[in-house]
């Protein structure tokens, strides 16, 4: 059943009815409600067609947290085959909030890399609601000097509200465990692709995008720190995150404009959430995409490429 959002209650009532009139159609085999449902449904897709086809930068953050869109664990599921996950960082821990392994894409191996946020209350707690820890990061680095020495491009899965911020992890050193795992995307003289689909927050997400091409989720958000965050710093009220939201330039489209992201990968109407096996095979051809364009290039011009790419991000800053 789907959970839905404070902006789509008008949109809950209407389907929730429609249920509730199928529900008595099948408790009642002579009760003919068909066309009163039907007329229902079409009310509910006309307002949902409403409600994502102008969408605030706020409303965008409440659907890329949404708890039901596709995570880490089903994009690999889905897309990728012979999934070997590899643990640790051979130093502290595991981090269950980053998996990652070996895997074949199209039957090409590569190294896949991503967030996890866990799918029910126990699954969200193992993996720390997506938020990595300082061994998360030295094992992606681990897995990133892995592939290169092996030759393998890696994919990374950004979805993460950002690195955890508790007294263990900055006693661990999570700044510069994020801080290697940046430079560490940078050095690398294999392809490296990344995909957000849900949040991408902070150096928590950049730890893992500082890719040869980065491309986003339709309704996918990725910012140096969220709404609320940004909203307690500059008014001192973090009920103003819809105003914050709205300076942030934290969309798909802003970012695109910008030169921060290549591609936005269109979601089916009503979110990934709605549609998650539709939208796992958009994402599953925008990585073979990109995988395609970066097919041949030397290690020299695939380091040169995302160095380039940004310092380029500068030049155009806010006036894009």
């Amino acid at each position: 059943m789907t959970q839905y959002l404070d902006f789509e209650k008008p949109l809950a009532e209407i389907e929730g009815k429609a249920e509730e009139l199928r529900a008595l159609a099948r408790s009642n085999e002579e009760m003919d409600i068909t066309d009163e449902a039907r007329a229902l449904d079409k009310k509910a897709a006309g307002m949902l067609e409403d409600l994502y086809g102008s969408l605030t930068p706020w409303r965008k953050c409440q659907v890329a947290r949404h708890p039901e869109r596709p995570h880490c664990r089903d994009y690999i599921e889905a897309l990728f085959t012979e999934f070997t996950p590899l643990a640790g960082d051979r130093n502290f821990a595991d981090d269950l909030a980053v998996m990652g392994g070996l895997a074949r894409f199209n039957d090409k191996p590569v190294m896949v890399i991503g967030h996890e946020k866990g799918n029910d209350t126990k699954s969200r707690i193992e993996r720390n609601f997506g938020m990595a820890r300082p061994e998360g990061y030295r094992k992606a680095v681990r897995l990133m000097e892995l592939a290169d020495k092996f030759n393998l491009p890696v994919v990374t899965i950004v979805d993460t509200p950002g690195a955890y911020p508790g007294k263990g992890a900055e006693e661990r050193g999570q700044s510069e465990a994020i801080a290697r795992s940046t430079e560490k995307c940078l050095q690398i003289g294999v392809p490296l692709i990344s995909v957000i689909v849900g949040e991408g927050g902070s150096g928590g997400a950049v730890a893992f995008a500082t890719a040869n091409r980065v491309a986003m989720l339709e309704h996918s958000v990725y910012s140096v720190i969220t709404p609320e965050g940004c909203a307690s710093i500059l008014w001192k009220d973090s009920e103003k995150m819809r105003e914050a939201a709205e300076q942030m330039r934290l969309t798909a489209e802003e970012l695109k404009t910008l030169g921060v992201i290549d591609q936005i990968i269109p979601e089916p109407m009503g979110g990934a959430h709605r549609h998650a096996a539709q939208s796992i095979k958009a994402v599953g051809k925008a990585i073979e995409t990109m995988l395609k364009d970066l097919d041949g290039k030397d290690g020299k011009t695939l380091i040169k490429d995302r160095r380039s790419k940004f310092l380029e991000m500068g030049r155009k800053g806010l006036a894009a």
